[in-house]
């Protein structure tokens, strides 16, 4: 992802920052927006995000899968740091996108109402600290920052309108070394209906 620092006019753009009101669904906080991920339920996009920062350290995964709260699993993650993958800085880009498609394809109705519900406008996390994922207020009318999440959202957008992803989609996970969840390979992820299938297949016999 280019990192070049942009700026945002607030009041011509999308912004959120909390997990609350018309647009809080976009947070990776949002609570109601469970994952199902080789068979684990994982609680919130950001909870699985940090849980795939340490692929090879399953132990790690599984403190931060087990919190079921996104600023625990946060500050989980910061205590193990130093075990961090070290390819992360050039693959974290291409892991969260994975997480935003899985978290649409297996919330589909809900997720793909608040995203296109911000229409044609920019979307921009709006933070005071971090202006890589988000954008930061320079003054009283811009924000400024990379807002990585943001674009990551309306490249999500785009997909939803030129129906490159839909209902029926299948997520793969990206072409990454080592991509593990309790070591085991993160498999495709389906909407949650193929699993009912699935169960449905199993107990017709």
């Amino acid at each position: 992802m280019n990192s070049n620092r942009r700026e945002y006019k607030i009041k011509e753009v999308i912004t959120f920052a909390k997990t609350q009101g018309k647009f809080g669904g976009l947070s990776n906080m949002a609570p109601s927006f469970p994952l199902f991920i080789n068979e684990i339920n994982i609680q919130s996009t950001e909870v699985l995000y940090q849980a795939c920062r340490y692929s090879l350290f399953p132990q790690i995964q599984e403190e931060i899968i087990r919190t079921q709260n996104p600023m625990d699993a946060k500050k989980i993650s910061r205590k193990y740091i130093e075990y961090t993958r070290q390819d992360w800085d050039f693959v974290k880009f291409k892991i969260m996108k994975w997480c935003l498609e899985v978290k649409l394809i297996q919330n589909f109705d809900k997720f793909s109402t608040v995203i296109l519900n911000t229409d044609s406008k920019s979307i921009v996390e709006y933070s005071t600290k971090d202006d890589i994922w988000g954008a930061k207020p320079i003054n009283a009318d811009t924000l400024q920052g990379v807002n990585a999440l943001g674009r990551l959202l309306m490249e999500l957008r785009e997909k939803l309108k030129s129906q490159d992803i839909t209902n029926d989609s299948v997520i793969y996970p990206p072409d990454i070394s080592g991509f593990l969840l309790f070591d085991h390979a993160i498999s495709e992820t389906h909407n949650d209906q193929y699993f009912i299938g699935d169960i449905d297949d199993i107990y017709a016999y």
